[in-house]
């Protein structure tokens, strides 16, 4: 079963107030968009903070975690809590939040990067002190699940954040080039270029292909991540303004049926209609042969997003996929469907 599934099951299970209970290091949500916050360059030789918001993590993957940026010239840090578990939570809901406020106050923390992604982000999201994150900037990189952290820390207090690779999947050339780009170089300019689909199974595979959905360009800010958590935060105080917004999705192992669903909610929303442009990444392991009793993920895809009218294309080089880009949330950008090309038009970190 997805990992994304069992929030959905959750949500509907306990309803809002339970998903986002009022305890610990609990805000009430700001009611307007804060002025936008650029974190300083993460530089060679600076620490970064590994923390598990969501799933658990095993000693083993975990240390090749650090290994992998002792490689690229960083120091680590992490607290005992990323170690531990909680069923299948790295910890409980009170010690992730606990870890992840301890790396954005400790001073001798530069970023944060999440050592892996899982279920369970949504659940810390009101856990977290929204005022001690505004007073301590420092990137914050990540993506599937933690698509909810980087978007609602944006949200709550303009704090630019990084739909990037995770630890586990930070050992590919092509990843930690971007990585470094974004999170180190900061190009006030910066095309973000696709993989080029060296290996014949990714060439030949149709969740790879690249198209257009509807044609036109578009420019604004840059939000979204993974689908299943953009539809599901819907509704809660945390749900994702698209109004003049460039959103960019992904997704993983879910049936055409599902994607089908989730567009759907997607494209109702109040202010997706608003949206500058749609940007799909590789939805990984969500297309199917094509029969006399199903959809493929690319017809699904064109019924759900092209009638809306808003440029938009399929198949960029980020999502669950070795080959991951870093996007910043909240940075503009320009991008152009027909051409399937997107460039960053400022840089993410200051």
């Amino acid at each position: 079963m997805s990992k994304r599934r069992i929030f959905l099951k959750s949500l509907t299970a306990l309803g809002a107030t339970t998903l986002f209970p009022k305890t610990g290091w609990s805000n009430v949500p700001l009611e307007s968009q804060q002025s936008r916050i650029k974190p300083k360059k993460l530089k060679k030789g600076g620490t970064i903070g590994l923390v598990a918001p969501g799933y658990s993590i095993d000693s083993e993957k975990f240390y090749i975690v650090v290994e992998t940026l002792g490689k690229m010239g960083f120091k680590t840090h992490h607290t005992p809590r990323v170690l531990d578990y909680e069923g299948y939570f790295s910890n409980t809901d009170e010690e992730r939040a606990k870890d992840l406020m301890e790396m954005f106050t400790n001073p001798n923390v530069d970023a944060i990067l999440c050592a892996r992604g899982g279920y369970g982000c949504t659940r810390i999201l009101d856990l977290l002190d929204y005022e001690l994150i505004k007073q301590n900037p420092k990137p914050l990189i990540g993506f599937s699940d933690i698509t909810a952290l980087i978007n609602t820390i944006y949200k709550e207090t303009g704090l630019v954040g990084f739909h990037g690779p995770v630890g586990i999947t930070l050992d590919d050339e092509y990843s930690q080039t971007y990585f470094k780009r974004i999170v180190m170089e900061g190009p006030e300019i910066l095309p973000m270029k696709n993989v080029i689909l060296s290996d014949p199974e990714d060439y030949m595979n149709s969740e790879y292909h690249r198209y257009t959905i509807y044609g036109g360009t578009g420019e604004g800010e840059l939000v979204g991540g993974n689908l299943s958590l953009v539809t599901a935060m819907m509704g809660t105080p945390y749900e994702i303004d698209f109004t003049d917004k460039l959103v960019f999705l992904e997704e993983v192992e879910e049936a055409p049926y599902r994607i089908d669903r989730m567009l759907t909610q997607f494209a109702g929303s109040a202010t997706l209609p608003k949206a500058k442009g749609i940007i799909l990444g590789v939805f990984k392991g969500c297309d199917r042969l094509k029969t006399s009793d199903n959809f493929t993920l690319k017809e699904v895809i064109m019924d759900r997003l092209a009638p809306l009218g808003i440029p938009a294309m399929y198949g960029m080089s980020f999502g669950h996929v070795p080959h991951n880009l870093t996007i910043p949330i909240g940075i503009n950008a320009h991008f152009d469907a027909h051409k399937k090309r997107l460039r960053l038009l400022e840089a993410a970190v200051s």
